[in-house]
């Protein structure tokens, strides 16, 4: 940890360009606390910083020109799951901003040596159910069946549409876990049409304006952050191509292709490709018609270039994982396709955790 540590402070400083002699003081102080604990508690300003460069670091995010913009909420003082879960729809509105969204992140308490952090279950603070039906069909999000159905073993009912929002099961260390209700005037939803074809509202899609990850653990000076949820806006494809698009999700394409009246007997008719981009031209359509902050792939994709020219004008490297950044549809019609990129991992930074209900039996 004291080399995380000092590590970190070292880029604190030098990105905040202070003298050593006020680096060498505040190591001082964290190695002195660090003998006496095993752990060292970061600064607000040190906590906030590592949280936007641990954004600069995402190597599977298109939107990091953005990092420095990031609102950091410093949570570490809350204790209880009621508190925990305040905070989250506090989050969620903040975030929301009744469109025009901005970039948050909401940080709980560290994990201490050798005890269990608190965690939120749900991969998401906002995912809609998915209810597995006796002839194997779903209604609903088919990859959130297995939690939903930890939902409903707590005790949740749902209303068994394709659209129910699940609720927030948040775990306290050495505690069992609690689910909430998120209230729905809290969340945001966009209702899908298209501004071309009259009877793509009439499918009664909508999906909800906030991406907010909120199972990933956030690493910053070897402090570990377990419940850091984190929410920036869509790109559109996360929507269009995949969420509603992937055949292990809401799989829609057969159904738009045929609106569209596309022969799908036959791939040379590029169907599915049509169908896509008709979906994701909804998605755009709609948010832009109902105020909703979003952005296509081309521009995003254009943004990612800027940002790395920008980071190399800083002198850093920009980490990232191609297959992450490239959208996708129309990939080698954006830049990133044909820019190389590096996939290291530097710090701080962001890590998937395993999800907390896979150690439930059964």
């Amino acid at each position: 940890m004291l080399l995380e540590a000092t590590d970190y402070l070292r880029l604190f400083y030098r990105e905040h360009d202070q003298p050593e002699s006020r680096l060498e003081v505040r190591l001082a102080e964290v190695y002195q606390e660090y003998r006496r604990s095993q752990t060292y508690w970061q600064t607000p300003a040190e906590l906030a910083y590592g949280a936007k460069v641990a954004w600069r670091n995402s190597t599977n995010c298109i939107g990091r020109i953005f990092w420095q913009s990031l609102n950091v909420r410093d949570l570490r003082h809350l204790t209880t799951a009621e508190e925990i879960f305040a905070a989250l729809v506090e989050h969620i509105e903040l975030a929301t901003n009744n469109g025009s969204i901005h970039p948050y992140i909401s940080i709980f308490a560290p994990q201490q040596p050798g005890k269990k952090g608190m965690r939120i279950w749900n991969p998401q603070l906002i995912r809609y159910a998915g209810y597995r039906q006796a002839d194997g069909s779903v209604v609903g999000d088919p990859e959130h069946c297995k939690f939903t159905e930890i939902c409903q073993h707590f005790g949740w009912k749902g209303k068994g549409t394709p659209f129910d929002v699940l609720p927030l099961i948040i775990q306290m260390p050495d505690r069992p876990p609690q689910w909430f209700e998120i209230p729905s005037k809290a969340i945001l939803e966009v209702f899908l049409s298209h501004p071309d074809y009259p009877w793509f509202a009439d499918l009664g899609l909508k999906w909800h304006a906030l991406p907010a990850v909120s199972d990933w653990r956030l690493e910053i000076g070897g402090i570990s952050y377990p419940t850091a949820p984190f929410s920036g806006w869509y790109m559109c494809t996360e929507i269009g191509a995949r969420n509603l698009g992937d055949v292990q999700r809401y799989n829609l394409l057969p159904i738009i292709a045929e609106k569209m009246g596309l022969d799908t007997r036959s791939k040379l008719s590029l169907w599915k490709d049509r169908a896509l981009v008709a979906l994701n031209t909804a998605v755009l359509h709609s948010f832009a018609q109902q105020g909703v902050s979003i952005v296509d792939h081309h521009t995003a994709s254009s943004q990612f270039i800027q940002h790395m020219e920008r980071e190399a004008q800083a002198g850093r490297m920009v980490p990232a994982d191609w297959g992450r950044i490239v959208p996708p549809i129309s990939a080698s019609a954006t830049e990133v396709f044909h820019t190389e990129m590096e996939n290291v991992c530097l710090k701080p930074n962001f890590f998937p955790q395993q999800a907390s209900y896979s150690l439930l039996s059964g």
